[in-house]
């Protein structure tokens, strides 16, 4: 089917994508690229959706995906090195903070995969790996950005779109500028020393105070994407869990 007036031939050369696939509606981008990739497909390879009716967030949470409200994009990554899943996810939301930084909007990360504006979640980021062994076979990426429209009430308080601070903007716009982003994204099991400092300038939670899952003053991520806590105790780094501040 079309995107936005766009068949996926032309999307796919719009946005450098080696294959892109648009649907209507799918349980989740993420389940179609998992599928993709079992019989194949690229690196590189992007999935489009006007809806999902299962987009899922971390720990099961569901994410409202409306009909032509947002960009729900699932996008494949076949890593040589051993890339971790979060590491990965962290490297997307600096693509995502940078195009929307391009099209005039400022956002900030919080970790490990939200993507903030104005102190209310605007997009998400979720990535799934499945192993072979001990390597990864592949990561999908699903990406989840609320463009325009009217909210649920139980998460209007919690989530914004991009249409509050720039009401013009299209889907194509963005996608125009991040999949390209994608394209580079590195696949070094480490983060840089750069993609630090760089985390560090939008860091929404560093300073902040949290209660869970440690209690302590939020220090920015090391190497490992992993959370680091200034603590009673000391710094103490966080891999999971679900970041509440006081």
């Amino acid at each position: 089917m079309s995107y936005d007036g766009l068949e996926p031939s032309e999307l796919a050369a719009r946005l450098e994508a080696p294959s892109c696939l648009s649907l209507a509606k799918v349980t989740s981008t993420l389940d179609i690229i998992h599928e993709l990739a079992a019989e194949g497909a690229p690196d590189g390879s992007v999935v489009l959706a006007d809806e999902q009716v299962a987009g899922r967030g971390r720990f099961g949470k569901r994410w409202s995906s409306p009909p032509q409200m947002g960009i729900w994009l699932g996008y494949l990554v076949r890593a040589e090195a051993q890339l971790e899943p979060g590491v990965l996810s962290l490297r997307v939301g600096l693509a995502l903070v940078s195009t929307l930084q391009d099209l005039g909007i400022t956002t900030s990360l919080k970790w490990p995969n939200d993507v903030m504006l104005e102190g209310r979640k605007v997009a998400g980021v979720l990535s799934e790996a499945r192993w072979m062994g001990s390597r990864v076979r592949w990561i999908a990426v699903g990406i989840g950005i609320n463009v325009r429209g009217r909210l649920p009430p139980e998460i209007a308080a919690q989530a914004a779109t991009l249409h509050e601070v720039k009401p013009a903007i299209t889907r194509l716009e963005v996608l125009e500028r991040l999949v390209p982003r994608l394209q580079r994204v590195s696949h070094s099991p480490k983060m840089s020393d750069t993609e630090r400092e760089w985390y560090s300038r939008h860091d929404w939670l560093r300073g902040r105070r949290l209660r869970n899952p440690i209690s302590g003053t939020a220090a920015g991520i090391d190497e490992d994407g992993a959370l680091l806590v200034d603590t009673d105790r000391g710094v103490q780094r966080v891999v999971g869990g679900s970041v509440v501040t006081q």
